[in-house]
């Protein structure tokens, strides 16, 4: 809960000073997930024509935003349509990394994924990128709606 400086002074200094008590900032901080999708990469450079780099010019990142690994095998990363990419299992990610996912073919390591898809997945002008866990909870998502651009930060 923000309070605006004009709202502050209308409830007095008394009230003002009580309000961190009813919002605290660790409980706005412990909102935020440890993981979180942070680029879309949504409208591959050059012409679709659906060549493996071209596919591979599509990606999405997620980042763990922690400083601990955090254990993503099974969790997933969807579009709008329902395309899904299911991280494999013992999949890591550490600390203060990232891991691009990149919808063609390709050699998987730890930064990298890659998708294996023959089609693009992100739509050019709008879609949502969602993180879910491996029991499906919603853990982050990223939304664009823009041709203006070719991918967007979240």
């Amino acid at each position: 809960m923000r309070l605006s400086r004009a709202a502050a002074g209308v409830l007095g200094t008394a009230a003002a000073v009580a309000l961190p008590l009813i919002a605290a900032p660790a409980q706005a901080a412990a909102a935020a997930p440890a993981v979180q999708v942070v680029k879309v990469y949504y409208d591959s450079p050059g012409v679709d024509r659906r060549s493996n780099s071209s596919l591979n010019g599509e990606y999405v990142v997620i980042k763990n935003v922690t400083r601990t690994m955090r254990k993503i095998g099974g969790w997933i990363v969807h579009d709008e349509t329902g395309y899904k990419y299911r991280f494999p299992a013992g999949t890591v990610i550490k600390g203060g990394k990232s891991i691009t996912i990149r919808t063609g073919s390709g050699r998987s390591g730890t930064s990298t994924h890659y998708w294996g898809r023959k089609q693009y997945v992100w739509n050019n002008d709008a879609d949502t990128a969602t993180l879910r866990s491996n029991t499906g909870k919603l853990l982050d998502s990223c939304s664009y709606d823009s041709t203006r651009r070719d991918y967007v930060i979240c």
